[in-house]
């Protein structure tokens, strides 16, 4: 699950939201809209909301749709029970028994309920129309934003550099680190080779970055524009290349930021560069990536 959040800001009341990776899609806090009724027990609003027939049917059918572990024996089961003054349902009864993708309950800061997009922007209706308007107006805004992790551009450049760098670091295991390493000595050439690519598109380290920004959430590549994605994942497959061609760290150093200026004062020129990536939009995904 992505850890990078972003807060929306629907009409004064703050909500989380995240980018889950792991099914490709938005993730809008159920406990902070719940937190616009009621402040003290947001928690019993979900509930409410939950035991009803109609809140069951929705959810069940958004989980057939887009979740084929979906546990439609429990989930029937539920729905024979709703309507009783007897049913009780909880989000991590809910999400336990039916194996639901759509709904995460989780601990820590920003614990809580949080829902895919469509759900939370159901709950928001039931808990308030005008609210629902305030919160779909900002969230869209977000998705506007280049600089925030819910804009798709940025999720699909950050997501292709994460693979070019199974790619880089899979080329270090082979070519640099020798037998019979201890893992904190293997851990420090990847460290030395991400560092390297750090100094080589950013000028500073990850260190030097995270110590000259205390406040800004994740590290320096989570910050970093589309361009700079962009070239990271190039760099990334091309220090890959050079690295099985042993060349030394300081020559491929030099190459690389030779490369990475030239691509970069390119794209900064050209800003239709990146328009297919900018057109893309978001995919209706039924299959629960891993």
């Amino acid at each position: 699950m992505a850890n990078l959040r972003e807060v929306i800001d629907a009409n004064g009341t703050p909500v989380n939201a995240f980018r889950n990776d792991k099914i490709n899609s938005d993730f809008i806090s159920l406990t902070d809209i719940a937190k616009y009724r009621n402040q003290e027990e947001p928690n019993d609003i979900i509930k409410n909301w939950l035991r009803t027939r109609n809140t069951l049917e929705y959810l069940g059918l958004w989980e057939q749709m887009y979740n084929p572990q979906f546990n439609n024996e429990y989930f029937n089961e539920l729905l024979s029970k709703s309507g009783s003054n007897a049913f009780v349902i909880s989000p991590t009864k809910w999400i336990k028994g039916t194996n639901a993708i759509g709904m995460v309950s989780q601990p820590g800061r920003y614990g809580g309920t949080y829902a895919e997009a469509d759900i939370a922007f159901e709950f928001a209706s039931w808990v308030s129309p005008e609210f629902r308007l305030y919160l779909v107006k900002d969230y869209q805004q977000l998705k506007k934003d280049e600089s925030s992790h819910l804009n798709l551009d940025w999720s699909v450049n950050r997501a292709l550099s994460k693979v070019n760098y199974r790619l880089h670091t899979d080329a270090i295991k082979e070519s640099i680190v020798p037998l019979q390493l201890t893992k904190q000595q293997a851990g420090m050439h990847y460290a030395n080779e991400a560092d390297m690519l750090n100094v080589v598109l950013f000028g500073m380290t990850a260190r030097e970055w995270k110590k000259a920004h205390p406040n800004s959430k994740g590290n320096i590549r989570d910050n970093a524009s589309l361009e700079q994605l962009t070239v990271l994942a190039n760099l990334e497959s091309l220090n890959a290349e050079l690295i099985k061609e042993d060349i030394p760290i300081n020559k491929r150093a030099r190459k690389l930021n030779k490369v990475a200026r030239e691509q970069l004062t390119t794209l900064l020129k050209n800003q239709n560069s990146l328009s297919a990536l900018k057109k893309l939009k978001k995919p209706k995904n039924n299959n629960l990536l891993e």
